[in-house]
């Protein structure tokens, strides 16, 4: 099971880094992502899906955490994000600029089923049973953030 693990840990970090935006906070959710899960292996039913377990972990303990910070008295800013990296491209970087700026704009649940669907690769039915969700309902966030990204970065 580690070494299954050790190869989700690339899907892990970009799953987290779309959900954190500060790479340090998303490394920290990774780590406390595997820790949970080494702890809890005995819960994991083998040879079922082991991205998908992983990846709810990580939600689960995202929103836990998002929970307590909310308690705390703590300005947020997104103007402070990093800027995504692009390789020797100023168009490129700029395009990149706006598409994070866009999706940092959809609400939390949109850009969480963007992602689980565009970036992370899971099915409707995957990507809702993540997100505690009817199949309809993810497709409708999926739709409707594809649809805000395309007017606005046209």
């Amino acid at each position: 099971m580690k070494d299954d693990i050790v190869a989700l840990l690339p899907d892990l970090r970009a799953f987290a880094r779309f959900m954190c935006r500060e790479r340090e906070a998303a490394d920290d959710l990774v780590q406390n992502t595997v820790l949970a899960a080494l702890d809890k292996q005995q819960q994991f039913t083998p040879g079922t899906n082991l991205k998908g377990w992983l990846f709810t972990i990580m939600r689960n303990r995202f929103y836990s955490d998002l929970r307590t910070l909310r308690r705390r008295p703590q300005a947020i800013s997104d103007e402070n994000a990093e800027p995504l990296p692009a390789v020797d491209n100023p168009e490129a970087t700029l395009a990149l600029k706006e598409l994070s700026s866009e999706l940092w704009k959809l609400s939390p649940q949109a850009r969480e089923a963007l992602v689980l669907v565009g970036a992370g690769g899971f099915s409707y039915e995957e990507a809702a049973r993540l997100c505690g969700c009817s199949v309809g309902t993810l497709k409708a966030r999926v739709s409707r953030a594809r649809k805000h990204l395309a007017e606005k970065l046209q």
